[in-house]
């Protein structure tokens, strides 16, 4: 790991609270972020969170928000404004205001999105959350073309099945543990993905080591969506 990899930089991150989210801002903070600001919904993630900063060397930043609300999204962006600089792991709508103060600012930019494997195909039932995942990705294309003058990169990354507490709330604590047992069958890695390797994807793609990648859908799924089913010859 590099302690210097993202030194003087400021980073916003939206659902720092837990998650792969808590993982990415420590990520950062380990890699010398200068200031961490974490966006989340419940007060005592970001207390817990902003302890954990301060431990790694980092100016921490809390901003409670409910970022399904618009006004939110502009207030923890003007909040996020009285410091230097923002590299962004966001929401749709957060990610537009972003995209605007780094416009007016002329510095430039990082904008990192959240999306899943789900963005790649459909499932049934899930339809309202695919589609608004695939949606995200192809917003990532959009703006990475629209802000590639104004030096700002725009990327996203796909988790596959991670062992966070949504996954728990979605399977059930009982199926989680059995995969953490005895590994995660569907994917070729045999396990489930955790919250630090979607921070690493996440770091590398902040980082001057991703200068040249912009419109990228970085997947992070142990080989998940790679593999084509075929029916075996008799």
């Amino acid at each position: 790991m590099d302690k210097e990899r993202h030194a003087g930089k400021v980073v916003l991150v939206t659902g720092g609270g837990s998650g792969i989210g808590r993982a990415t801002a420590l990520r950062f903070a380990e890699e010398g972020a200068e200031r961490v600001i974490v966006v989340d919904h419940f007060g005592d993630r970001l207390e817990r969170v902003s302890g954990e900063l301060r431990e790694r060397g980092t100016e921490p930043g809390a901003i409670r928000a409910e970022l399904a609300e618009i006004p939110e999204c502009e207030r923890a962006i003007r909040s996020a404004l009285k410091v230097i600089a923002v590299n962004l792991t966001a929401s749709f709508a957060i990610g537009q205001r972003a995209a605007r103060a780094m416009v007016d600012s002329g510095r430039g930019g990082v904008i990192l999105f959240t999306t899943s494997i789900s963005s790649l195909g459909g499932s049934p039932e899930f339809s309202h959350y695919n589609a608004a995942k695939a949606g995200t990705a192809n917003l990532v294309k959009t703006m990475a073309l629209e802000l590639v003058g104004h030096g700002i990169r725009v990327n996203c990354v796909s988790p596959g099945p991670s062992d966070t507490q949504q996954s728990v709330d979605l399977v059930g604590q009982e199926l989680m543990e059995k995969w953490r047992r005895e590994g995660f069958p569907l994917a070729p890695m045999g396990r489930l993905g955790s919250p630090e390797d979607m921070a690493a994807a996440f770091s590398f793609l902040a980082s001057d080591e991703a200068a040249y990648v912009t419109g990228v859908n970085l997947v992070v799924d142990g080989g998940l969506t790679a593999h084509a089913y075929s029916v075996p010859e008799s």
